[in-house]
Order: C-alpha cells, then sequence, then structure tokens
C-alpha cells in the first residue's frame, strides 16, 4: 500500500491540481482575514458592546440571506464555466472588502455593514462550490478521497493563517474601528492573487462538461434546476445521508461556536500568558480545531481505504459526543482540547461528504448540488447560533445544551451505523 506522501506527491504532479489548490490557499487565506475582521469589529472592539443575541443576528445577517444565492450559484455553476467563476469572483470580492473597511473606519454599524458583508460572502458561495465541482476535473476519481483531505484541510489551514496574520495586523494596527478597516482592506491582497492562480486554467477546463452558456437564466430555470438537484440527490442514498451527517455536526458546532465567543468574551480569565482571552483566546481555538483538521486529513484517507466512508463518518460522529466532557467544566485548556477534536470530527465528516458526493453525483447536476450542500452547511450552523443565542446565558456557561449537543451526535452515530448495517451507504457510480 502507498503511504501519504507518495499520494501527495502523485497529487503535486498534476499541474491542474497544484493550480486549482493555489487558487483555494489565497482565496481561504484572504476569507481567514476579512473574518477575523469582523470577529473583532463585532465581538472584541472596545468601541462597540455586544450580547448572545446580537452575535447571532450578526450570523444571521451575513450568512442566511447570502444562502438564498445558492440556488442561483448551483444553476449558473452547471452552465458558467467555472474557471471564469474563479477569476471573476475573487476580483469582485477585493473591490468589495475595500467598501467593507471603509464602513468600519466609518463607525457604521447594524444594516449597511453587514449588508456590505453579505454581498462579499455571497460572491463566495460561488468560490467554495466551483472548487469543489472543479476538483474531479484535476485527478482521477481513485485519488478524490486523498484529493479532497489535502485540498480542504489545506484550505481550512490557510484561512487560520489568514486569520492569524489579521490579529497580528490589528495589534499593530491599534485598537478600535481603524485597525480592523486596516485588517479588512487587506484581504483584498489575497483576493486578487486567487484570481490571477485561477487565470491559468482554460475556460473549460474545470467544468462542467455540458454548459449552456447561451441560455437565459430565469426564476423558473432556476427553481426547476434546484428540484431536479434536490430529486438527483433524494435518489442517491449514501449521497443523502452524508448531507445528513454533516449537517448534524454544523449543528452542534454552531452551538459550540457561540457558547466559546461568550466564554471567551465574557467569563474566561487568562491562564497566564499562554492562555489569553477576547479575540486572542478565540484564535488559539480556531488554530486548534485546524490542527484538528490537520490530522483528520492525514488520518482520513488511510482509515477511509481500510473500513470506508460509512463506518469512519459513525465513528466521528461518536467522537463529536465524546468531546462534549471536555466542557465539563469550561475552561481554557479543556476548551482548547475540545477545539482539537471538533475540528478532526468536522473535517474527517467533510472528506467523506465531499468525497461521496464527487463519486456518486453526475457533473451536469454536480453544481447545484454543491451548491446545495453549501447552503445547508451554514444554514444549519445559523440556526444552532440563532437558537443557541436564546439557550444560552452570557456567560455561556449550559450543562442542559451541553448534554443536547452529546445527545444529537449519539443518534445520528446510531442512525448512521443503522444506515450502513441495511446496505443503503454501498458507493454507486455516478446517475445519468
Amino acid at each position: 500500500m502507498q503511504q501519504a506522501p507518495s499520494r501527495v506527491r502523485l497529487l503535486f504532479g498534476r499541474p491542474d491540481f497544484r493550480r486549482l489548490l493555489a487558487t483555494r490557499l489565497l482565496s481561504q487565506s484572504g476569507d481567514g482575514v476579512l473574518q477575523a475582521a469582523l470577529a473583532g469589529t463585532v465581538l472584541f472592539n472596545p468601541q462597540r458592546a455586544t450580547d448572545p443575541v446580537d452575535v447571532a443576528a450578526s450570523f444571521a445577517v451575513l450568512l442566511l440571506p447570502y444562502s438564498l444565492v445558492g440556488p442561483f450559484a448551483g444553476v449558473l455553476l452547471d452552465r458558467w464555466s467555472r474557471r471564469q467563476v474563479l477569476v471573476v469572483a475573487n476580483v469582485v470580492r477585493s473591490a468589495l472588502v475595500l467598501v467593507v473597511a471603509a464602513l468600519i473606519a466609518a463607525g457604521v454599524a447594524g444594516v449597511p455593514l453587514y449588508g456590505a458583508g453579505l454581498l462579499v460572502f455571497g460572491v463566495n458561495r460561488f468560490l467554495l462550490a466551483a472548487l469543489s465541482a472543479g476538483l474531479p476535473h484535476t485527478i482521477e476519481q481513485d485519488w478524490l478521497v486523498s484529493a479532497n483531505a489535502f485540498s480542504t484541510t489545506a484550505g481550512t489551514g490557510a484561512a487560520v493563517v489568514g486569520g492569524g496574520a489579521a490579529v497580528g495586523i490589528a495589534t499593530l494596527a491599534g485598537a478600535g474601528d481603524t485597525a480592523y478597516a486596516v485588517v479588512a482592506a487587506a484581504a483584498a491582497l489575497p483576493y486578487l492573487a486567487a484570481s490571477l492562480a485561477a487565470a491559468g486554467f482554460s475556460r473549460t477546463h474545470l467544468g462542467p462538461d455540458a454548459a449552456v452558456a447561451t441560455a437565459r437564466l430565469t426564476a423558473g430555470d432556476v427553481a426547476r434546476g434546484m428540484v431536479a438537484g434536490a430529486r438527483h440527490v433524494a435518489a442517491i442514498a449514501p449521497a443523502a445521508t452524508a448531507l445528513a451527517a454533516i449537517s448534524v455536526h454544523r449543528i452542534c458546532f454552531g452551538f459550540l461556536t457561540l457558547m466559546t465567543l461568550l466564554l471567551y468574551r465574557n467569563t474566561f480569565e487568562p491562564w497566564g500568558a499562554l492562555l489569553p482571552t477576547g479575540l486572542a483566546g478565540v484564535s488559539q481555538w480556531v488554530f486548534a480545531g485546524a490542527a484538528g483538521a490537520l490530522l483528520a486529513a492525514g488520518v482520513t484517507p488511510r482509515v477511509v481505504r481500510r473500513i470506508g466512508k460509512p463506518r469512519w463518518t459513525t465513528l466521528l460522529l461518536a467522537l463529536g459526543a465524546v468531546q462534549v466532557g471536555l466542557w465539563v467544566p469550561p475552561l481554557p485548556p479543556t476548551a482548547v482540547a475540545a477545539g482539537f477534536v471538533l475540528g478532526f470530527v468536522g473535517q474527517g465528516v467533510k472528506i467523506c461528504t465531499d468525497t461521496t458526493l464527487q463519486e456518486t453525483v453526475s457533473d451536469d447536476h454536480r453544481g447545484r448540488v454543491f451548491s446545495f450542500y453549501d447552503t445547508l452547511f451554514n444554514v444549519t450552523f445559523v440556526a444552532a447560533v440563532v437558537a443557541g443565542a436564546f439557550l444560552l446565558p452570557p456567560s455561556g456557561i449550559s450543562y442542559a445544551v451541553l448534554a443536547g449537543v452529546a445527545a444529537t451526535y449519539l443518534l445520528a452515530a446510531v442512525a448512521h451505523a443503522e444506515c450502513e448495517r441495511r446496505g443503503f451507504l454501498r458507493s454507486r457510480t455516478p446517475v445519468s
């Protein structure tokens, strides 16, 4: 059996894979910079105050409306050149983040700021779906698990590095709105670099294989396209079950994310210089999650070759239930440890989900399916954050919520195992 380094060398032996990976890394590093700027502005800016409902509202305003872009993105990604989407969308985002930076510098809050952020993340919808839908055009199907493990984890790592760079820029720039405006503006640079990287592809290299570029798109086309995509997934049990598994994780992750933000903002005291509070403490939690994701990227391809994606997903969901014990009681060191385990669980489930969709969904439906997946990924997270705003106290400590998260993970693991036992999750070729 080939070892992981050999598989990585094989992936990097494909110039088109390297180029798509570079596009992802640059784009997601810009995401990390912008997300840190917005988090600092809303949560940890001494010039602004917030509570759990404010935090939930910021997530809802930024992510839920932009999820409405998903149906259009899906249909268009099955009609447009995905290479063109990656080139143009990154240029558009680089201009929009400058608008966001100007609003932050002017002290603007509420709807105008969220609306500008919404535009940036709305464009991001096309990018993430295009990256996933285009990946099978850069590597053979037998290598999709390894390709997803490496590229998605590297993308997560790039976002974390971008966030860390943002914290450093904010520290140098000072405190308040001006500092976070400088951070937001810095995101334009990696977005432009991502556009240049994607421009190296030929127009048709990333698909779709059968685009309808000249057809005029109507609302009816979008509705019919999304219904067709939903039916396509519903007819493929492995794909539908994979989406259910990632949705459960995102719900649980939403509750734990809000709890973490409240703990670091209102409850935790510094544990010496190594475990700070505030934005620096949250950054440590995020870095721990990225480390867990990196480990999952190395472990998942090997485990999947031995026991298969369904069984590994079941074990990961069960591990999600076990990690809840690290939050009792909530302390900075155990919170960082829990972040590591959550990163491992989330990345492992995502790799299996991405690969299952790429293996079982036909190319002419893939854009719509991945856009629906992206929408589900965000809607479930935001729904949990909004619910958590009303269930969690300002301190962030609620053992009832923790028990609910553990029970949700455990029930999902049992249900997933039962689906595998009944043979619903056997591999199949794409449906035409």
